[in-house]
């Protein structure tokens, strides 16, 4: 599941939807998750959406926390 598919209907500048595509692609590689389909993926999409949403538009610290939140193991 591409994260744009979940900020589609959320009401985000262009910058906005750049930083959280980036922190996406960039939490993956970490996680070492290719298949978008994997059910991890909306996990990871929601949760990094729901810490966006509490300030953080930094794509690297985006990317970390939520992760770290997830409580999932870095490849």
């Amino acid at each position: 599941m591409p994260i744009s598919c979940l900020i589609a209907n959320i009401d985000l500048t262009h910058e906005q939807q750049h930083v959280l595509e980036l922190a996406f692609r960039q939490a993956l590689r970490k996680l070492d998750l290719v298949d978008r389909n994997n059910p991890i993926c909306e996990l990871v999409a929601k949760k990094m959406v729901d810490i966006h949403s509490r300030g953080v538009t930094n794509a690297i610290a985006l990317a970390e926390l939520t992760i770290r939140e997830i409580g999932l193991p870095k490849q």
